[in-house]
């Protein structure tokens, strides 16, 4: 979620906001559970999603050219497919907040754990109990991350990845890449799923489309932030297994051990406080901005009207964001009686946050104009389709949510209610 942003902004400072969107806490342990799924060839899925990347980038670019009043997905979703598909959409996001939210205070946690040598699942869940109840408590004081610290978090990501990448390349082995495929495609399938985590975010430039002084400013600050993420991404990647091998599979905290090998242990704490930054930020901000969308989505029909209630410009909506709280408490406890792990809640978050990507272009087919424009939403639709189906069973998840979307806007159908006006 991004605030207001004083002026227009130009391409560097869209660059910079945009690539915060799509770079988050999970870029610390993604490489792990990448390569945990399909070895070495995990560096084709991280080429495979960069590859979709590109137009559904461009899509969510042109989408927020044309409607600079920046409604994110579900009001493309509104004026392409209707109410109840809005409905749904915004169910996608906030449904999956709990689950989301706990698994980026986990990563957070292994980091933590680690670098304090601590039990490593005790210590983690602890450290991301934490993390989570700070978040939450931040919220209900009205205490927001301001624009320039999320920007300084997300710089000081770039410099773990970049620095991981630069310090530890040169110990790469090319034995390392070998046996490239042990799990065969259905492994590069497999670790596709958990990685589109590292892949949302693209719809974020609708909401920042009415802050620029023109589309050309979007595109270039889109296509900027493309070239960015993919050197990243397959520098992290690249290295990760060139330089650990099969210890990138076995290693939560991949970045930490890359950084121990390029510069030492002393590296250790310095990405645990990072992580923990990371972390809080991206909880904080999307707690943040969910809070907001369930009063929305009551004041629409799609949550009880009483969730809607005590919003208003400046004010917290405490209702929702109680709602969720206990939500996330709630994941939190069956996570920990389930043994649910991070793989798990990384993939289930994905598959919901994939879906509203492929909702996204998808609206941009019925609502953009024919020609070069539809074409690449059409290809990016196949593409984001496609990549939705790499999650497999966790598909159930934004399932479900639909089924509760529905029932809950039939309901609110049925029994009309007085709307709250919410900003």
């Amino acid at each position: 979620m991004t605030g207001q942003i004083g002026g227009r902004l130009g391409a560097a400072q869209g660059t910079a906001l945009l690539v915060g969107a799509v770079l988050g806490p999970g870029m610390l342990v993604l490489p792990h559970l990448a390569a945990a799924a399909a070895g070495p060839a995990s560096v084709l899925a991280w080429a495979a999603l960069l590859l979709l990347s590109v137009p559904v980038a461009l899509t969510f670019a042109a989408l927020g050219a044309r409607y600079p009043d920046g409604g994110g997905v579900a009001s493309f979703a509104a004026l392409a497919f209707g109410r109840r598909a809005s409905a749904v959409v915004g169910w996608w996001f906030y449904g999956v907040i709990p689950v989301g939210a706990l698994a980026g205070a986990l990563v957070g946690g292994e980091y933590v754990a680690a670098a304090l040598g601590l039990d490593s699942r005790g210590g983690t869940w602890a450290v991301a109990a934490a993390l989570l109840l700070v978040a939450f408590a931040a919220n209900a004081a009205g205490l927001r991350t301001s624009g320039g610290l999320q920007l300084g978090m997300v710089l000081a990501l770039v410099a773990v990845l970049a620095g991981a990448v630069l310090t530890a390349a040169p110990h790469a082995a090319a034995a390392n890449f070998t046996p490239f495929a042990p799990y065969g495609l259905t492994g590069v399938v497999d670790a596709a799923g958990v990685l589109l985590f590292a892949f949302v975010g693209w719809e974020a430039a609708s909401h920042l489309s009415a802050e620029f002084a023109g589309g050309r400013g979007l595109t270039r600050a889109t296509v900027a932030t493309l070239a960015v993420i993919t050197v990243l991404y397959l520098g992290v990647a690249l290295t990760t297994i060139g330089v650990l091998g099969r210890r990138a599979a076995e290693s939560p905290v991949p970045l930490a051990a890359l950084l121990e090998v390029g510069a030492g242990s002393a590296a250790r704490p310095v990405v645990g406080g990072v992580a923990v930054l990371l972390t809080f930020g991206a909880i904080n901000t999307y707690v943040a901005g969910a809070s907001r969308l369930g009063a929305a989505l009551a004041r629409d029909g799609a949550l009880p009207a009483w969730f809607a209630r005590g919003g208003g410009p400046g004010r917290t909506p405490y209702r929702s964001l109680g709602l969720l709280a206990v939500a996330t408490a709630a994941t939190t406890a069956l996570a920990l009686v389930w043994t649910v792990d991070l793989d798990t809640l990384m993939r289930a978050t994905s598959a919901c946050l994939a879906a509203v990507t492929a909702a996204g272009v998808a609206a941009a087919v019925r609502v953009l104009p024919r020609g070069r424009l539809r074409v690449m939403a059409v290809v990016a639709t196949v593409l984001a389709l496609a990549a939705l189906a790499c999650c497999g069973p966790y598909l159930l998840v934004p399932a479900v949510l639909a089924l509760v979307a529905l029932v809950a806007t039939r309901a609110a159908a049925r029994r009309p209610v007085a709307r709250v006006t919410i900003p």
